[in-house]
């Protein structure tokens, strides 16, 4: 597996430009996957979410991506071969096996970055309180704690000052991040980012974003985007040699 580090390093060795570059050219395919976890529970609350979002990510970056979902479990081998995982939900289900704890733990401490999204728009969500267990059974010693706005990834392609989904449940993301390599690995909204990207096959909209609208729904884009670049590239924005690029593509939304 080539680990984002190891992607990373490349990079800055050949002084390339994280936004000037096929960012995937050393992964399956030069695409990126959206691969999507797998469960025993509902795993795919929202199977139509990523059709937009990769769609969006492509026209609006240089990322060349794939628009074949991947779906596997945690246990699956290929896990190791993709630098991303979306995991959502909205119910109870049933715990992880030791050996997907096992190796979801291997994937984030090896580089890996996973969007949790609590689709259920509740505010006592069983999803949320199970999935918090899982955490603390898969990273014990790192709590998932609120992500602030001074974090790279509010800043890592588009500006953003707030947080969005289909609903706003929770008006802050929480992550895990490890601190001795300032690294996010996992990003957890309380807000139905899935629901916020979803269409139908006539390309409308299958979800009203609340209370927000359309300027809502497009944070909710912009907000993926900048994970997935996050996930891709790390901290390298914290370099302000790059505030000419984040300030041209701050909008007023």
């Amino acid at each position: 597996m080539l680990t984002r580090r190891t992607f990373i390093r490349k990079v800055v060795a050949g002084s390339l430009g994280a936004l000037s570059l096929p960012l995937l050219g050393l992964y399956e395919g030069s695409q990126f996957h959206f691969v999507q976890v797998i469960y025993n529970g509902n795993w795919d609350p929202r199977p139509r979410a990523y059709k937009r979002l990769m769609s969006s990510l492509e026209l609006r970056t240089s990322v060349k991506v794939s628009y074949e979902r991947k779906t596997l479990r945690l246990d699956d081998p290929d896990l190791f071969r993709y630098p991303f995982l979306y995991l959502a939900g909205d119910s109870s289900f049933e715990p992880f096996s030791p050996e997907e704890r096992r190796k979801l733990r291997k994937f984030l401490k090896l580089g890996g970055t996973v969007i949790i999204d609590d689709v259920s728009g509740s505010e006592n969500s069983p999803f949320d309180s199970q999935i918090r267990k899982e955490l603390v059974n898969i990273i014990p010693e790192v709590p998932l704690t609120p992500i602030s706005q001074e974090h790279v990834a509010y800043k890592s392609f588009y500006l953003l000052n707030s947080v969005s989904g289909r609903k706003i449940i929770q008006p802050y993301l929480e992550g895990i991040t490890f601190k001795d390599e300032d690294r996010t690995s996992v990003f957890y909204s309380r807000n139905d980012l899935g629901g916020a990207w979803s269409e139908d096959e006539f390309g409308k909209w299958e979800f009203e974003t609340v209370p927000g609208g359309e300027a809502q729904r497009e944070r909710a884009i912009r907000l993926g985007i900048n994970i997935i670049l996050y996930a891709l590239t790390g901290n390298y924005k914290k370099d302000q040699v790059h505030s000419p690029f984040i300030k041209r593509r701050q909008m007023n939304f």
